[in-house]
Formats: C-alpha cells, sequence, structure tokens
C-alpha cells in the first residue's frame, strides 16, 4: 500500500489588504479602537514568519471548527485545489498568556485538518 503524498499548502507572499481591516474589526471587540488600529498598523511593518499549526492552537485556547463551518469548507476547498491562501494575522496577549488570531482563524482550521504539522506563515505583534 504506497502512502498518498498531500498536495503542498500554497500561500500568498503576503496578507492581503481586506485581513487588516477584518484583524482591526476583531481587535476592535477586544481592545479598545485606538488599540486595535495600532496593533493592525504594526502587524503590516511585521516581516512574516512561521508557526505549526497544531503549536498556533495550542497558543490561542480556540476550539477547533469542523468542516461543517463554511468558511473553514471553503479554505479546505482552496487547499485542495491548490489556490493560494493568505497568512495570519496574530496578536501576542502577554496579560492573558494567549496569542489572538486578528485574522485567519478558518484559514488555521482548514491548515489544521490538513496537516497539523504545517508551517503557517503569520505576521506576529
Amino acid at each position: 500500500m504506497s502512502k498518498q503524498i498531500k498536495q503542498q499548502i500554497k500561500w500568498l507572499e503576503f496578507p492581503e489588504e481586506k485581513d487588516y481591516h477584518s484583524a482591526v474589526s476583531y481587535l476592535s471587540l477586544i481592545y479598545e479602537a485606538k488599540i486595535a488600529d495600532a496593533l493592525v498598523d504594526q502587524l503590516k511593518s511585521k516581516s512574516v514568519t512561521s508557526f505549526k499549526a497544531k503549536d498556533l492552537f495550542r497558543a490561542s485556547n480556540l476550539s477547533l471548527l469542523g468542516i461543517s463551518n463554511s468558511h473553514v469548507r471553503k479554505d479546505a476547498r482552496k487547499i485542495k485545489v491548490g489556490d493560494y491562501i493568505s497568512p495570519l494575522l496574530l496578536v501576542r496577549d502577554q496579560v492573558n498568556g494567549k496569542v489572538v488570531i486578528a485574522d485567519g482563524y478558518h484559514r488555521l482550521c482548514a491548515v489544521y485538518r490538513y496537516d497539523e504539522d504545517a508551517l503557517i506563515p503569520c505576521k506576529i505583534v
């Protein structure tokens, strides 16, 4: 029996502009608007780095969304057909000792289901 080789996940070189808008929207729920804006401005200037999917889940304390979630399903489909997906935007919440996924939670869930050891490009502040 031969082992099936998984298709490599294709990543955009940088997050899309809409991802930064989504990050501000989400972070504004957690932080004051000025702080959310400042965090996203910092994210824009950061270099892209990578973390394993399983480590991102551990650091975020979030639950894995199932493939029944329409956004996870859409991102899983992109992975399967070889479309490019956008890197994640992350914020270190040192007060609570976790990583906040400012944008990319559904992409993280789709990638984790595909390969929990996959390296995920991210920007983090």
